[in-house]
């Protein structure tokens, strides 16, 4: 029969190590550098951006965030001589590779904003993953609202000489 404090301490051991498997699991995908462009009262939509990186191979599938009605994981590329956005149904990241989210390429679209994005605010997001073992977790981000011109392109030649 177990005394009352090596219950306890047994107890402990089992709430201890349950919490670190649950932070082995998010450390499995690192989030760096989370920014989201600010907006102007009456815009309704913005950019989150960020560098993620994965251990063991994860992919990235479903955002949210409550300044928002809506996130989504968006990608914009050239075709031939018109940058096109689109929604994408997850982003991979490669095991032990570094995945930009960057203005430019791929993204969080951030649409129907509930109020404006003020530069140095906070936006709290939440990256649904998706782990090498299929397992989904989640993983919370505090992105911080940058200027509004923050990341902006370069301006582009249309002139049709696009080198790539």
């Amino acid at each position: 029969m177990m005394s009352r404090s090596n219950r306890s301490s047994v107890c402990l051991a089992v709430l201890t190590a349950g919490l670190l498997a649950s932070a082995a699991a998010f450390a499995q995908v690192t989030v760096q550098d989370a920014w989201v462009r600010g907006t102007v009262p009456g815009q309704t939509a913005s950019g989150a951006f960020m560098t993620l990186q994965s251990a063991d191979g994860a992919k990235v599938v479903g955002v949210t965030t409550p300044v928002a009605g809506t996130a989504e994981i968006h990608e914009m590329k050239m075709e031939g001589n018109v940058m096109r956005m689109r929604a994408v149904p997850s982003l991979e990241l490669p095991k032990g590779q570094t995945v930009q989210l960057k203005p430019g390429g791929y993204h969080v679209m951030l649409m129907d904003l509930k109020q404006p994005l003020a530069k140095d605010a906070t936006v709290p997001l939440t990256l649904k993953v998706e782990l090498a073992d299929k397992r989904v977790v989640e993983q919370k981000v505090e992105a911080r609202v940058r200027d509004l011109t923050a990341g902006n392109m370069p301006a582009m030649n249309h002139g049709g000489e696009h080198k790539h």
